[in-house]
């Protein structure tokens, strides 16, 4: 195609061939500039030349954004690159990355705990657990979104807000910032109202801190020393069970006595529950009806650690007749009709009015888990045995690998349990046999 001098005018005027997708007009004064025009009317400015033999053809920019003279001195600027042997679009692809890089690293620098926290979160949903081989539980996940919480949020039953998280402080720090120093200094702060929680809180953040060391945009940002450094294990508090978090033998008669006259039928049989299968509060109070099987006397547990298989324990005597004396509101077994979700939600203010009118310590909720697995020594009942029923991973080889047992013997083992508490609680009990549920004789 002809050669002709550009100007405003002509760059304006030219058209695409008919038939063609585009059509090139070269400029005269400019060796190598071109205006492409499509059918369309898109007119761009382009450089072409010849590097080694080959063809190089390079997109200046838009026509309407590119004023002629600029375009001109862009087309001189490219002939100098080629004439000292360098490819544009490489010159070009080379500044683009470094480009990136300085905007990485800029974001590396800036980056938060809290930015870093939220990434972090959508790796642990994602992955697979190294130790169980499982996905993580909602539970697990749960626990990191609330301890990095920052509170404040009025509280879903009853009044006040929720409490902040002791992991909400380090959120807004530059990930840069959680020095050794920093991380001491939170935790000797958390450590003097809550050291349990700032024991877990710590171990929390020794994981994140390695994930991050392990990430391309956020390696290199914290300090190699800021979990493990004297500085911070100086002041890390241990992270123990509360005095007298378990229900001694003793104790037994006076807390089946304060329990058992909760005012709330459905939170009695619910603590009781607790005590008599060992279970993990979230899954008792998950339990529906359509897991409890009175023909067969067995209960389907939504087990933490089997997520995908859950376990099946044995349906005791005693339990069947608090199970069965409950209202069927819906398909939860402990329902609640004030409840969001139509389930018990907090039991324990009810668990801690009847410690406190019995006289008896102070007893969490997960203590009534501990008690089972504690007071079932005194049945000299095998520690499988009791691992099993409460859903605890096998711990030795022989258990791992060779012990596969049967309801009916978990069952007996079970009931043996059952009879021993509620003989130490001084309840006796009778099964009718003309019918499935239980009847209550006495509670001396």
């Amino acid at each position: 195609m002809k050669k002709l001098n550009f100007t405003a005018e002509r760059v304006a005027s030219f058209q695409a061939e008919v038939g063609k997708a585009q059509t090139i007009h070269w400029d005269a004064k400019t060796p190598g500039l071109g205006l492409r025009v499509t059918p369309a009317g898109a007119r761009s400015y382009i450089y072409e030349s010849r590097l080694f033999g080959k063809t190089v053809r390079v997109t200046i920019g838009d026509a309407r954004a590119w004023e002629l003279g600029k375009a001109r001195t862009e087309a001189a600027r490219l002939k100098t690159l080629i004439d000292d042997g360098k490819d544009p679009r490489e010159v070009r692809a080379e500044r683009k990355v470094a480009h990136e890089a300085r905007k990485a690293e800029a974001r590396r620098q800036s980056a938060t705990v809290g930015d870093a926290w939220a990434d972090y979160l959508g790796y642990l949903k994602s992955a697979i657990s190294p130790k169980t081989k499982l996905p993580r539980s909602a539970r697990y996940l749960a626990d990191h979104i609330a301890l990095a919480a920052p509170g404040g949020e009025p509280l879903k039953r009853g009044k006040g807000k929720t409490v902040r998280g002791p992991l909400a402080p380090l959120m807004p720090l530059k990930l840069s910032d959680l020095t050794a120093k920093t991380v001491a200094a939170w935790l000797a702060d958390e450590a003097q109202e809550r050291p349990s929680n700032a024991a877990h809180a710590y171990r929390l953040v020794k994981a994140f801190i390695r994930w991050c060391g392990g990430q391309d945009e956020y390696a290199g940002t914290i300090p190699t020393d800021s979990y493990d450094s004297p500085k911070v294990t100086a002041v890390l508090p241990k992270s123990k069970a509360k005095e007298g978090d378990s229900l001694q033998r003793e104790q037994l008669a006076v807390w089946f006595g304060a329990v058992r006259n909760i005012g709330n039928p459905v939170i009695s049989a619910y603590l009781q529950s607790l005590l008599l299968t060992g279970a993990r509060r979230e899954e008792m109070a998950a339990l529906r009806w359509v897991d409890v099987d009175f023909q067969w006397r067995s209960l389907s547990i939504a087990d933490k650690v089997e997520q995908d298989t859950g376990r099946v324990i044995p349906l005791t005597p005693y339990l069947a007749c608090l199970l069965a004396a409950l209202p069927r509101r819906n398909g939860w077994v402990f329902s609640s009709p004030a409840a969001a979700d139509g389930k018990i939600a907090e039991p324990r203010i009810a668990h801690n009015q009847a410690l406190a009118a019995a006289g008896l310590p102070h007893v969490t909720l997960h203590g009534l888990r501990r008690s089972f697995g504690t007071l079932a020594e005194w049945c000299e009942v095998p520690v499988g045995v009791v691992a099993q029923i409460q859903g605890h991973k096998p711990s030795a080889i022989a258990e791992k690998h060779y012990r596969r047992r049967p309801l009916d013997l978990l069952r007996m083992w079970h009931v043996k349990i059952e009879a021993w508490l509620l003989e130490q609680a001084r309840i006796e009990f009778e099964v009718e046999d003309d019918a499935p549920g239980l009847r209550v004789v006495a509670n001396a």
